[in-house]
């Protein structure tokens, strides 16, 4: 961390160039570049700009994965935990400027593990060489476009894109006190150590649940909207002839019209109706099923399609603090995502959560995740509110991006 900061400094404050070479040039070399290249600059601090630093500094310069990991046919005396060490020198980073990095804990723990699983292509043998004869690219799969489909997973909801401290050079303190041991990587099962619930997942879903209800409001807005449109289009109603009763004195004229009016109430009584002893004609009568105002076929709101818009989107979502499993009986720990379903406001794993489409009750109209139950429920137009199984441990209280990856096939 001293030799990285020292770099940093020489470059933006004493705006020289610097040369970095170990022994080799591909271990102590692309641990402090790196670390360097990150305190520098903002795009490398983006989850897109972690990938090109890799990249660039670790696979493309020739660091010796197979050898120094140890996953095929190692020897003992090149084995080291180089890449270990960068990726905790980066967590460290995080802790002292938590606003300046767009990935989070997890996204540093998956990149670090698939490094060791070789499920992916992307980390597998000691230089760009040796992985273009073994035809990685067209073999495996790539560790970068795994983690693009669970994006939502590693993004940190205390980044600010527009932060001072964001958008300029970092200065971290290397005092010894401000290191401390990274317990969710070496004490990662030891649930004991942690809190029950990560503080950034609560805040990621406090962000999700205000982003739905005003989008929501938004929504609501709009047809608010559309019905004072409707109620200013009234239709102009004829002028309602009122007819006397009850006289006492009448004259032979006014009898005369009396009699006539009388007459051709009894020819008409069929079109007509009394209401108060007014007599208005039938097709003037509002009744339940008729269309009092006249209107675009685009302003009409349906009461139906209304009601199901108010019942897609879900007000109250449960907390997560004591929910230990998902109702697929999935257990959750400390570095387990928690996801809320949008529409019924339940927690679910990752596996039970894997549907995303479009609320009717959200004005914008993208995609929201949902859980299965629910996703069914909108895609065959029911109404009717979707109750799926509660995880056994649960509360019933509630509470109150985007970058993405380069395309890349290794």
């Amino acid at each position: 961390m001293d030799t990285s900061l020292f770099i940093a400094k020489a470059v933006s404050e004493e705006a020289v160039s610097v040369l970095v070479h170990c022994s080799d040039g591909w271990d102590r070399t692309a641990q402090t570049c790196s670390l360097a290249g990150m305190i520098l600059d903002p795009y490398y601090r983006t989850i897109q700009g972690f990938q090109v630093l890799v990249e660039k500094e670790w696979l493309a310069f020739g660091h010796k994965f197979l050898d120094r990991c140890g996953l095929i046919n190692f020897d003992s005396k090149e084995q080291s935990p180089v890449f270990t060490q960068f990726i905790e020198g980066v967590w460290h980073l995080m802790e002292q400027f938590p606003c300046a990095f767009q990935f989070n804990e997890r996204f540093l723990l998956e990149v670090h593990d698939h490094v060791y699983s070789c499920q992916f292509g992307t980390f597998l043998g000691n230089c760009e060489k040796k992985r273009g004869e073994s035809r990685l690219s067209e073999r495996t799969y790539s560790l970068w476009g795994y983690m693009k489909n669970r994006l939502s997973d590693y993004v940190n909801p205390l980044y600010r894109r527009d932060h001072p401290v964001t958008k300029g050079i970092l200065k971290p303190n290397t005092s010894p006190q401000m290191f401390k041991l990274w317990r969710g990587m070496y004490n990662r099962f030891e649930n004991g150590l942690h809190p029950r619930e990560s503080v950034q997942d609560v805040l990621s879903a406090m962000k999700d649940r205000s982003s739905s209800l005003s989008d929501h409001k938004k929504f609501l807005e709009d047809k608010i909207g559309q019905l004072k449109k409707l109620l200013g289009k009234k239709t102009e109603t004829k002028p309602v002839k009122l007819v006397k009763e009850n006289v006492t004195e009448e004259t032979e004229d006014e009898r005369t019209v009396l009699n006539h009016e009388r007459s051709d109430e009894q020819l008409n009584k069929e079109n007509t109706m009394t209401q108060n002893g007014v007599h208005i004609p039938t097709q003037e009568v509002p009744t339940e099923n008729t269309t009092r105002y006249s209107t675009d076929s685009d302003d009409i709101l349906s009461a139906n399609l209304l009601n199901l818009a108010m019942e897609s989107v879900c007000i109250d979502w449960k907390r997560i603090r004591n929910i230990r499993q998902c109702s697929c009986a999935t257990p959750f720990d400390h570095f387990s995502r928690k996801y809320h379903c949008w529409r019924c406001g339940h927690v679910f794993c990752i596996r039970c959560i894997d549907k995303q489409t479009s609320l009717p009750g959200h004005y914008s109209q993208r995609p929201t995740p949902v859980c299965r139950p629910c996703y069914k429920q909108l895609k065959t137009g029911s109404s009717s509110p979707t109750t799926p199984p509660m995880s056994p441990v649960s509360v019933s209280s509630t509470f109150s991006y985007e970058d993405t990856f380069v395309g890349n096939s290794t």
